[in-house]
């Protein structure tokens, strides 16, 4: 029999570069309150948002990921030809066939590369960043880039409250490269079928529907433990994690989650994601948009270790503690 030869891959990697775009049009509390019955201070007290970005009827989402990818991919000092493989994380494409990988990687001018959509919803971007990180350490690939998209205009009830209100268009990547030191650590990561019904689309002609309550329960219960998992397997204590960013889902989450994280050693000057006040919440998109706005702002620099965690339909969560380039 022939030889089966096997790949070496990294010892480890790291995130090398970062992107992010949102659409132009910005969409008020007080926009909103035109349409529905709702009033800025009352989408303030209960999911924390100001402002949210929409995309225009033929912005699509591949449009927005290809200039988030291309972003990524000139931070990270590569050009598009040095990457060997494209992820799109993301649970809004119009259709499923074809994927929005490949179109991406075309437009941005990776050609012949490996290019595949991952469907985790709002835990979307920490899975591929999870699989690109094994795809680089396994030598399956060298660079990969991980992008989180999404149009959830396109699948919201313009009308609803308790959606409307919180869900926005955006996208954000990121480059996962070889490192001789570990800049991304394991997963934790896992599923709750069982709890299908708290985020879903009926079918495909119709609005994402959220059991709100339960969902907020859910995360401020549950997502903390996940993310202390995702510490103790990185090897490191709490108290050394620089920065904590969560999907931003609702902000009361956020910070509920954060004081759940205090209370076992995380530092008190922690610095914490905020980012859906002025972004609303973009599914998968929504961590790596943080992380480039959070940088874009000073807030974080370059070697700050950052505990990312992503949650939400399906129900998937994962995180992971990472380097910050």
């Amino acid at each position: 029999m022939t030889s089966l030869a096997s790949r070496t891959g990294s010892a480890g990697t790291r995130i090398v570069g970062l992107g992010s775009y949102q659409p132009e049009t910005i969409v008020s509390n007080d926009d909103l309150a035109q349409t529905m019955d709702t009033s800025d201070q009352w989408i303030r007290e209960r999911v924390g948002i100001a402002n949210r970005r929409f995309a225009k009827p033929d912005e699509r989402l591949v449009d927005m990921a290809v200039e988030a990818g291309s972003k990524a991919v000139a931070d990270a000092g590569l050009s598009p030809t040095d990457i060997d493989a494209v992820l799109v994380a993301t649970c809004t494409m119009p259709s499923m066939i074809p994927n929005a990988a490949a179109q991406v990687a075309d437009r941005i001018g990776v050609l012949a590369a490996p290019a595949f959509d991952l469907n985790a919803a709002c835990a979307g971007f920490c899975y591929g960043l999870a699989t690109a990180s094994d795809l680089v350490r396994a030598g399956s690939a060298r660079h990969v880039l991980v992008i989180g998209a999404e149009k959830l205009t396109d699948w919201v009830n313009p009308t609803d409250r308790s959606t409307a209100i919180i869900f926005a268009d955006g996208a954000g990547a990121a480059v996962v490269g070889p490192s001789d030191e570990t800049g991304i650590g394991p997963v934790a990561w896992g599923s709750a079928g069982d709890l299908v019904d708290m985020i879903h689309v009926a079918d495909r002609n119709s609005f994402v529907f959220q059991e709100g309550q339960s969902v907020f329960r859910w995360a401020t219960t549950q997502i903390a433990p996940i993310a202390l998992r995702a510490v103790e397997l990185a090897g490191i204590d709490v108290s050394e994690v620089d920065v904590f960013v969560p999907h931003q889902a609702n902000l009361r989450i956020v910070e509920a989650i954060a004081k759940r994280l205090r209370a076992k050693g995380a530092r008190e000057d922690l610095v914490i994601a905020r980012d859906i006040v002025d972004s609303g919440n973009t599914s998968s998109a929504s961590i790596p948009l943080a992380l480039d706005h959070m940088r874009a702002a000073g807030e974080v620099r370059s070697g700050d270790v950052a505990l990312l965690v992503g949650f939400g339909a399906g129900l998937s969560y994962a995180g992971q503690v990472v380097r910050l380039p």
